[in-house]
């Protein structure tokens, strides 16, 4: 698919460029309305692929739960681990910016799967959840308080304390937005032993040295806005001592990882970036 296309795709997913624009620039990307309409389901994502493990997996226990969030939001998670009793190692899995949905619920299940407590939280709690349409659930992104959201997802670590399931061992592992939550967790979460961000927007230089976490970092070549802010992040990491690892997978869109999303999901990029990240978390958090 044309690089222009893509790109304009990742502008409409993450700036405040609504459907009529985007529609009307993928009009004359493509030649017509009629070739814009066949492309759309080529871009845009679908939740019917999104189950590759079960929801009742017999293999694991899952629930949903609520925590307290900062100045009393409630927040909401979908936990995934394996069934049989006993003490994990947790990692919170960090969506996109579209909420918690199917298929970040499946990500989580597939870390279960992989020996872990997963803890998946819901940004979008505070503001009634996430809408199905994703269009939607991007604008209520808008909405969200960046600092108050940031400690909404550190509170879950709080949370992960007291369950009987939780060993005390803490990774994370965030996509997109996730993947700049996951480098917030990083910063602000000193517990934290291992962030995974894949595609994500570094923080801030000035707090790189807060970080105490291992950091396992997957780019992608094609991803020219996020690769933007690699230089002066690694500069800042080494200047920090802070250990880190980045991956850059060559001929990999931004979201490759996302099995939902045709056009930009990588199979062979999205399964070596998992096995890396699995092997990271496991020696992280043993």
């Amino acid at each position: 698919m044309d690089q222009r296309i893509i790109n304009l795709f990742d502008e409409y997913t993450h700036k405040p460029l609504t459907r009529e624009e985007f529609i009307k620039k993928l009009t004359l990307l493509t030649g017509s309305t009629a070739a814009a309409m066949a492309t759309l389901p080529l871009l845009e994502v679908n939740y019917a692929h999104a189950a590759t493990v079960p929801l009742q997996d017999e293999r694991l226990f899952t629930e949903y739960i609520s925590y307290a969030g900062a100045d009393g939001d409630m927040m909401q998670a979908y936990v995934a681990r394996p069934k049989k009793k006993g003490k994990y190692a947790a990692v919170m899995v960090i969506h996109e910016n579209r909420g918690l949905n199917p298929h970040i619920e499946d990500v989580t299940r597939r870390m279960a799967l992989e020996g872990f407590l997963a803890f998946a939280p819901n940004a979008l709690a505070p503001l009634g959840g996430t809408p199905e349409d994703a269009d939607k659930a991007r604008e209520l992104f808008q909405k969200l308080d960046a600092k108050k959201t940031i400690t909404n997802f550190a509170k879950g670590f709080d949370y992960l304390k007291t369950r009987k399931d939780c060993n005390g061992k803490y990774g994370c592992i965030g996509f997109c937005w996730g993947g700049a939550m996951s480098n917030n967790m990083a910063v602000h979460v000193p517990a934290l032993r291992a962030a995974v961000p894949y595609y994500g927007r570094q923080p801030e230089a000035a707090d790189v040295p807060k970080i105490k976490a291992a950091l396992l970092l997957h780019y992608a070549e094609m991803d020219e806005r996020v690769n933007a802010g690699i230089p002066a992040f690694e500069e800042a990491l080494k200047s920090a001592g802070v250990s880190y690892t980045i991956h850059i997978y060559k001929g990999a869109q931004h979201a490759f990882n996302n099995d939902t999303a045709p056009t930009r999901y990588n199979a062979e990029a999205a399964q070596l970036a998992w096995s890396r990240t699995v092997a990271f978390l496991k020696e992280k958090l043993k």
